[in-house]
C-alpha cells in the first residue's frame, strides 16, 4: 500500500478528502479550527514536493446548496493556516471546478465547494414525495447510485492522485471517501498523515493489545453501544460501564434508581451482558454509589448515596467517591486503555469531578507506559476541557467512525485505499 511519505507530489495534483466539517458562529467565524490544523500536515507535505491540492470537504448537513453551510466561509482561514492564496470553485457539476482544477500550478490550492450540496455524495435520492411508492423509490435509489459513480468520477478526474485524510467520515461509503478510490491505481491512492494515525491507534488498541486493557465506556443508552461492548468483551480484561448506561444495569440488578435515565426496554439485555462478560471472564466494573440532582441543572441540590438506593424525584449526574475509587484503580493498573463516553453530565461544572478523575487516571497510566486512545466527541471534549489531551497518548478525530472501527466493522474509506 501506498504512503504519503514515499510519495513525490513534484507536479502532481493531489485530490484531498479532508474533514473541514468545523463549528461557525451566527456570523461565520470559526469557533474551533482543529478539524482545520490537524489536516496541515497532509497539507503541506504535497506543496512542500512541489504539488497542487484540491480540498474537498463537507460542513454540517445540507439537503441543497445554502449560505450557511458554504465553504466559502473558511478559505480564508484556511489560507492564513496554509500561507497559501486559496482558491474556490463555487460549482463542480458545471465547469468552474474542472477549469480551475486544470489550471493550478505547483504550489497553488482549491478549495471546493461543500460536497453535500450535491445528493450525489452521499448517494441518497432528495425531492421523494411522502407518498412515493416502493417502487418509484427504488428507481429513484438506482439512480443516484448510477450518478453517485459519475460524481466521484468527475472528481477523480481533476486530480493525478487521490489522498483520504478525513477519517471521521471513512465509515461512509460516499462518493468522495470511498468511490473516487476505484479511479485511481494502487500507487496513486494512500492515506493522508491524520488518517494514518487514526488506523494505527485503532489497530492497536483492537490488535496490539498489552494487558490489562481497560475500556470505558460511557454514554447515555446501552441500545446505542451494544455492539461496540459485544465485540470488547473478547478483547478487554476490565469493561467499566459509566454515564447513563449506569441506571440500566443497576435497575436490571435490582437496583432503585430514582428519575435517573434508564432504558427499560434494555433490562434484559444490560443482564445478558453481565452474563456473557462473566462467561468470557471480563471485569464487568459498575458505579456503586452516585453523585444525584434534584433536578437536572448545574444549580440543583445534590448529595451523594448508594447507586442502588436513589430516591424519587431524584436522579444521577455524575459517579461519587467510592466508584472514583473502584474505576481509578482498575485505570491505573491497565497497559492499554479505551476511553468513550463521560462519567457524567460533565458539561455541568458541578458533574464534572468523576469525568476528570478517569481523565486524569488514564494521563496517570500514560505516563507509566500504557498506551490510552480517547474517542467519541464527549470524551474528547472532556480531556480539552480539563486540559488532559496531552497526557494521553492518542485523541481521535473520529467520532461515529471510531465507533464503528470499535464494533469490528469494515471502514469503507480505509477499505478502499487498502484494497
Amino acid at each position: 500500500m501506498q504512503t504519503i511519505d514515499n510519495f513525490n507530489f513534484a507536479g502532481k495534483k493531489a485530490f484531498v478528502r479532508v474533514d473541514f466539517n468545523v463549528p461557525l458562529d451566527e456570523n461565520f467565524n470559526i469557533t474551533d479550527d482543529t478539524r482545520i490544523r490537524a489536516a496541515l500536515p497532509t497539507l503541506k507535505k504535497i506543496l512542500g514536493d512541489g504539488g497542487s491540492v484540491i480540498i474537498g470537504s463537507h460542513l454540517g448537513r445540507p439537503k441543497g446548496p445554502t449560505d450557511k453551510f458554504s465553504l466559502k466561509h473558511i478559505k480564508n482561514h484556511v489560507s492564513e493556516l496554509l500561507g497559501v492564496e486559496v482558491q474556490f470553485a463555487n460549482d463542480y457539476m458545471g465547469e468552474e471546478a474542472s477549469v480551475k482544477a486544470a489550471a493550478l500550478q505547483p504550489g497553488e490550492v482549491l478549495l471546493l465547494e461543500n460536497l453535500r450540496f450535491y445528493a450525489e455524495e452521499e448517494g441518497k435520492p432528495r425531492g421523494l414525495a411522502e407518498d412515493a411508492t416502493e417502487e418509484e423509490k427504488a428507481a429513484a435509489k438506482k439512480a443516484i447510485k448510477e450518478s453517485q459513480k459519475e460524481f466521484a468520477k468527475k472528481l477523480a478526474s481533476y486530480a493525478d492522485c487521490y489522498v483520504n485524510d478525513a477519517f471521521g467520515t471513512a465509515h461512509r461509503a460516499h462518493a468522495s471517501t470511498a468511490l473516487i478510490a476505484e479511479y485511481f491505481g494502487t500507487d496513486d491512492k494512500m492515506f493522508g498523515y491524520l488518517m494514518e494515525k487514526e488506523v494505527k491507534a485503532v489497530n492497536r488498541i483492537l490488535n496490539d493489545i498489552q494487558r490489562p486493557f481497560t475500556a470505558i465506556m460511557g454514554g447515555s443508552k446501552v441500545s446505542s453501544k451494544i455492539e461496540i461492548i459485544e465485540n470488547l468483551l473478547s478483547k478487554v480484561d476490565n469493561l467499566i460501564i459509566a454515564g447513563g448506561m449506569t441506571y440500566t444495569f443497576t435497575k436490571a440488578l435490582g437496583g432503585h434508581i430514582g428519575n435517573s435515565i434508564c432504558e427499560n426496554d434494555k433490562l434484559d439485555l444490560a443482564l445478558e451482558l453481565l452474563d456473557k462478560a462473566k462467561a468470557k471472564g471480563v471485569n464487568m466494573v459498575l458505579a456503586v454509589d452516585a453523585k444525584i440532582a434534584d433536578k437536572f441543572s448545574n444549580d440543583a441540590n445534590t448529595q451523594f448515596v448508594s447507586v442502588k438506593e436513589i430516591p424519587d424525584g431524584w436522579e444521577g449526574l455524575d459517579i461519587g467517591p467510592e466508584t472514583e475509587k473502584i474505576f481509578t484503580e482498575v485505570i491505573r493498573n491497565s497497559k492499554t486503555i479505551l476511553w468513550n463516553g463521560p462519567t457524567g453530565v460533565f458539561e455541568f461544572d458541578n458533574f464534572t469531578h468523576g469525568s476528570r478523575a478517569v481523565g486524569e487516571a488514564i494521563v496517570e497510566a500514560t505516563k507509566n507506559g500504557a498506551f490510552s486512545l480517547v474517542g467519541g466527541g464527549d470524551s474528547v471534549a472532556c480531556v480539552n476541557k480539563f486540559g488532559l489531551a496531552d497526557g494521553v497518548s492518542y485523541v481521535s478525530t473520529g467520532g461515529g467512525a471510531l465507533l464503528e472501527a470499535i464494533e469490528g466493522k469494515t471502514l469503507p474509506g480505509i477499505a478502499a485505499i487498502e484494497e
